[in-house]
């Protein structure tokens, strides 16, 4: 067996024996990465697992063809080598790609950051149902969704809504989705029947935990202020609200959703966090001369990457080139198939 798969499966019976370590069960940061490693290797090991079994059978095979002089049991013999030695080359094929390095930032949670562009209340009325796409996504993946903090209008629509969406290889999923998406259609308000053209702005970013980077407690102001717009009694006449600047990257957040200043200051630290760590990401990916931009783009938020034309019925990724129909269907959350198109335009 190839040394890389045997590597594999050592490192996961390691793994396997540390989930049952009370050194390990006892640290919730080191028990979830080591549970996380776990579960990304045990399709991996259950494979290989597989291609030792293959590899008996044929060696099995084999011999009886060696020791056997019966024309008939030959036959069979031959008819199940060539059977498990094509499965054993599909095994050592899948098990090779599984076993390629990966983004590390593909198995991470991921806040997203949907703001309405140009389009007034329309651009706010698209941002919403943008946050209903993704989430409608979510839930057919069985991810989780939490509202960090909105900025409501009266029409039902967004100016700003940061999420969190959490769940299993969320960013390797969703990671494409930053830039500029552009819809087309009459708007409601619109008597004379014109198409408008308005667009949102989506940022997605990996969750950054403590682990990830080291914030000082000195590079940070915190401020705390009364919330405005739309919120309960006590949102609106207490000092709840939060904004934290992070002073050497000039990075500023703010957070009024909850009640609390507390809960609201965590919220705004794991945004910043985030936002901090997806900066340091785009200065390694340049310096690197990350290959995936020239495949489908920078993953900048100023990039326009795909348009809803409503009256057509048709969705376009600009990056891809590629046009989907049903638009309502993909704006209620479908849209599995353009993301398997990016994810392979990004393997290429």
């Amino acid at each position: 067996m190839d040394a890389k798969f045997q590597s594999a499966k050592t490192q996961f019976e390691k793994l396997k024996a540390d989930l049952t370590d009370p050194a390990v069960v006892n640290n919730p940061e080191k028990l979830k990465s080591i549970s996380q490693e776990y579960s990304r290797l045990e399709p991996i090991a259950k494979k290989i697992d597989e291609l030792e079994r293959t590899e008996r059978q044929l060696a099995e095979a084999q011999a009886a063809i060696l020791a056997g002089d019966d024309s008939e049991l030959l036959t069979i013999a031959q008819d199940e080598i060539a059977g498990l030695s094509e499965l054993k080359r599909s095994l050592e094929s899948e098990i090779s790609e599984d076993l390629k390095p990966r983004n590390p930032l593909n198995q991470k949670n991921i806040i997203m950051e949907i703001r309405a562009g140009t389009g007034g209340n329309e651009a706010a009325l698209f941002a919403a149902e943008l946050f209903r796409m993704y989430s409608r996504f979510a839930e057919r993946q069985g991810f989780k969704v939490k509202i960090l903090d909105s900025n409501r209008i009266g029409l039902g629509g967004f100016k700003e809504i940061i999420f969190e969406i959490s769940g299993q290889n969320v960013y390797k999923n969703l990671k494409y989705e930053s830039g500029v998406h552009r819809v087309q259609r009459v708007p409601e308000t619109e008597k004379s029947g014109r198409v408008h053209t308005s667009a949102a702005t989506v940022a997605v970013l990996p969750e950054a935990e403590e682990i990830d980077l080291e914030i000082k407690p000195q590079d940070l102001r915190i401020d705390v202020f009364r919330a405005g717009g739309h919120g309960g009694q006590s949102v609106n006449t207490t000092d709840s609200a939060v904004r934290i600047t992070h002073l050497p990257t000039n990075t500023v957040v703010t957070c009024q959703d909850e009640k609390s200043q507390l809960k609201n200051k965590a919220k705004a630290m794991k945004i910043l966090r985030s936002r901090i760590l997806a900066h340091e990401q785009e200065k390694k990916d340049k310096e690197t001369g990350d290959a995936r931009r020239s495949q489908i783009g920078s993953g900048d938020r100023s990039e326009k990457i795909r348009t809803y034309n409503f009256p057509q019925d048709r969705v376009t990724d600009h990056r891809l080139k590629e046009n989907w129909n049903q638009i309502n269907k993909i704006m209620d959350g479908e849209i599995q198939p353009i993301v398997d198109q990016l994810r392979q335009a990004d393997a290429r």
